[in-house]
């Protein structure tokens, strides 16, 4: 098929079997068969990627191939998009142009093209992850043709999928974009599956040692789960060929990212989480006007077979998610006394909870997905409200968008009976700015089924809310701690920051005001340090806290601004501050050349010398042995976060540049950790406890809570230990207490 000589035979004979791979997959479509445009595509693909190789060391043009069978095979898509994704990269890597793609293959592939290659070196490249205007441009194009998101989407699949070949440092960039940005958008546009293995994949980058750990533990466990299923399906199977049903029953084991998150979020050890098995019907219904009715029926026969757990029945057949997802949820009790959560699904619902958006078009009877009204429009339409408003940060932009990427859903009714869709954990708020903006602004709570409740109470599915206002109201910067949708937060950051530019205007004016009256004169340096003085992270913050009354200029302002740095309590910190900025490159080893003025270097070793080059994270509070990330600011700062930290996750996707990898040299430092554990309450049990801690482990504890209640107890400890390896051994002598049954590190 060519004469390209830069690739060996063998590779040459890879390069033809991938492409027809992909032909014999898409004949197996019921798209229209249109073989030759994407085989003119593949040609044009092979041609522009003449000799080049990716990291890996194969074929370059064996990406673009493999981008195409995922959106031929695993997402549904038909002939533009396939000869889309061939296409992804020519103009960004090669020579040729968008113009070119446009004469060639027609302005629609052209226009998909382009909109991958606007997206291409953002957020989700490798120039500047901190560029909110990239991941703007990515959301922009959605709403112009979903299908770029969706070749972006098989694009960043396969890139996980051969992450092998790149260096540590980027593998945490990539993992970390994937987790905290295209896992939530798969999920938004329905693709299940896909979402579940770039999480799953993730994982594995970013946490190598855990991610073997459960995946051992499920080895062990597989041939009793296996057991389990057998014995639990076999009355169901009977039960529904009586029915005269057509379906496949199949087993689900939870995957070693959805156990891991688990355990993490309710502090719960392996051997704690209870629902790793569950099984999955789906039917074939004798008429789409019977789908639903024949979904309750199946859910019907299983509770006359096994008891159901009453508060974990989920209805998202008459309810579907904001994704299109649909499907009813059960858990029943099996007989061995364990419980099993049931999906019951038509073969419709399925393809929609696998293939997302792109199944929706095929069961709309030849409907374009322009003229498929869904939530997902309503989504884009809130997104777009966001984009209206220029958020300067944008690590603040990524988390506004984020909490709209991933979230359950709860049905709530106006006084009207009109039903919304709000994402779990809304508040009467997040309510308020759903309905107006006006009514946001000036919302002081809400009648909830007709009791008066706050503007921070967290609303429950099928709550009817009447919003209540006054124009005496106006947003406050606690709304914050409360409000979690992106457009609650969206609009009360923008009326903040409004109120902020006022703040600022007005302490530029005290400052000139102060300059004039005592006659001196200022300069970037000197706001600095006066910037360090107040705590202050610049010259925008100080006016702001001018503005705002917060700060006074006094004396210690006026000495900095003459050029005396004052008392030499000042001078101290000023010159400590100096040296260690100075000097921070000193503590990396080789590697990266500056970037951005940022010395950002391969490994960071820390060690107890130079412990005041960096800092650790209070938010994950990390302890030698555990996989940890540094971080460098602008300034060349340092800090150290858990790699499983979600502001680190934040990080990753939103300044990859900055990343370092670290490691622990340090022998002498003590270092904060959090045990919880629960257990039988009985007498003697906290005496063990501060035994084994302080006794026979030798370690101070610094706060002790329990709590006791019906027979029951729970509580934290917080110690100061060396390293990863002392913490585990407390956890281990905790454990060995008869009366403890669950002891794990609390994360914070």
């Amino acid at each position: 098929m060519s004469d390209d000589s830069y690739f060996s035979p063998d590779e040459e004979r890879q390069i033809d079997e991938a492409f027809r791979h992909l032909i014999d997959s898409y004949l197996q479509t019921k798209h229209r068969k249109k073989v030759e445009k994407i085989t003119n595509a593949f040609m044009f693909a092979r041609q522009a990627h003449k000799g080049v190789r990716r990291h890996s060391g194969e074929p370059y043009i064996m990406h673009p191939l493999a981008v195409a069978q995922i959106v031929c095979s695993e997402i549904g898509l038909g002939s533009t998009s396939i000869c889309s994704a061939l296409l992804h990269d020519v103009v960004e890597d090669t020579d040729y142009t968008t113009d070119d793609i446009k004469n060639v293959f027609g302005p629609k592939i052209a226009q998909i093209v382009d909109g991958l290659t606007k997206i291409a070196g953002g957020i989700f490249g490798e120039k500047a992850s901190a560029q909110a205007e990239n991941f703007k441009k990515l959301l922009l194009t959605m709403s112009d043709d979903i299908r770029v998101i969706l070749i972006k989407i098989a694009d960043r699949l396969h890139n996980m999928r051969t992450l092998d070949s790149m260096l540590p440092r980027k593998q945490y960039k990539i993992a970390g974009e994937t987790l905290y940005l295209y896992a939530p958008l798969a999920y938004r546009l329905g693709l299940n599956k896909i979402k579940t293995e770039l999480e799953d994949l993730s994982f594995k980058y970013e946490h190598p040692e855990e991610y073997e750990e459960i995946q051992g533990k499920l080895s062990v466990l597989r041939g009793e789960l296996d057991r389990i299923y057998e014995d639990f399906t076999k009355p169901i199977v009977t039960k529904l060929d009586n029915l005269g049903l057509h379906y496949t029953i199949c087993g689900r084991i939870k995957t070693p990212y959805s156990i891991w998150k688990k355990m993490n979020k309710h502090s719960l050890s392996f051997e704690e989480v209870f629902d790793i098995l569950a099984v999955r019907i789906v039917f074939e219904p004798n008429s789409p006007e019977h789908e639903q009715s024949e979904c309750f029926d199946i859910y019907l026969a299983l509770t006359k077979i096994y008891k159901s757990h009453p508060d974990r029945f989920r209805d998202w057949v008459t309810h579907p998610k904001a994704n299109g997802y649909q499907a009813l949820h059960v858990t029943l009790m099996s007989n061995s006394g364990q419980w099993v959560e049931v999906q019951i699904r038509s073969t419709r619902m399925d393809d929609i909870a696998e293939q997302g958006i792109a199944a929706h078009w095929k069961y709309k009877d030849g409907a374009t997905y322009e003229e498929d009204e869904t939530e997902l429009d309503h989504w884009l339409e809130t997104i777009k409200e966001i984009l209206e408003d220029p958020q300067p940060d944008s690590m603040d932009f990524l988390d506004t968008i984020k909490l709209n990427l991933y979230s359950s859903e709860i049905f709530i009714f106006t006084p009207k009976g009109e039903l919304r869709t709000m994402p779990q954990g809304s508040t009467v708020l997040d309510f308020a700015f759903t309905i107006h903006t006006f009514m946001g602004t000036h919302c002081i709570g809400a009648k909830v089924n007709h009791k008066l409740e706050a503007v921070n109470y967290e609303l429950k599915s099928g709550d009817q809310v009447e919003i209540l206002t006054s124009k005496n109201q106006k947003v406050i910067p606690e709304w914050l701690d409360f409000a979690t949708t992106a457009k609650a937060r969206g609009k009360i950051k923008q009326l903040l920051r409004k109120e902020e530019r006022s703040n600022q205007k007005f302490g530029e004016a005290i400052f000139h005001e102060f300059l004039e009256k005592e006659e001196l004169e200022s300069d970037p340096d000197k706001i600095e340090r006066i910037c360090t003085l107040h705590g202050l992270s610049g010259r925008d913050k100080f006016m702001i806290a001018l503005g705002q009354k917060k700060i006074i200029l006094g004396d210690a302002e006026r000495s900095i601004l003459k050029g005396d740095n004052g008392s030499s309590w000042y001078k101290r910190f000023w010159s400590t501050f100096s040296s260690s900025k100075d000097k921070n490159g000193d503590n990396t080893g080789k590697g990266d050349t500056p970037q951005n003025g940022i010395d950002v270097r391969r490994t960071l070793i820390i060690n107890d010398f130079d412990s005041h080059k960096y800092t650790f994270a209070p938010c994950c509070h990390p302890v030698p042995g555990d996989s940890v990330i540094g971080f460098a600011d602008e300034t060349g700062h340092i800090t150290i976060h858990k790699r499983k930290c979600e502001i680190a996750n934040k990080m990753k996707a939103g300044k990859g540049n900055s990343i370092l990898t670290v490691e622990w040299n340090i022998e002498n430092s003590l270092f904060p950790a959090t045990i919880y554990m629960k257990g039988i309450d009985s007498i003697g049990t906290l005496a063990k406890v501060t035994e084994v801690i302080s006794q026979k482990m030798n370690v101070n504890m610094n706060k002790l809570v329990i709590e006791s209640r019906e027979g029951l107890f729970e509580g934290t400890i917080s110690v100061m230990v060396h390293s990863l390896n002392d913490l585990e051994n407390i956890q281990k002598g905790l454990r060995k207490i008869s009366n403890i049954t669950t002891v794990v590190r609390k994360e914070e």
